[in-house]
């Protein structure tokens, strides 16, 4: 390896180890996540239950997805 790389590498390994060494002392902060994750999570699950609960419950879809016995052949034309 080349001394200009090996020595660009020993300073980005070096500031990468600054920065941990330095966030592990940090206090922690909670940040929207970690004050809203599961309120967000519930609520979006509330939304797609409800909305999924509406769609197959209310809107008269018809479930038998198999053609047969309701198509009927037409006549053949020449």
């Amino acid at each position: 390896m080349f001394p200009s790389a090996r020595a660009a590498l020993s300073l980005a390994a070096r500031g990468i180890q600054h920065t941990t060494v330095r966030q592990a002392h940090r206090k922690h902060e909670p940040n929207f996540h970690d004050k809203y994750g599961n309120l967000v999570l519930l609520g979006g699950a509330a939304v797609f239950t409800t909305v999924w609960g509406y769609v197959l419950t209310q809107l008269g879809m018809e479930w038998g997805l198999s053609p047969v016995g309701r198509i009927t052949p037409r006549e053949w034309r020449e």
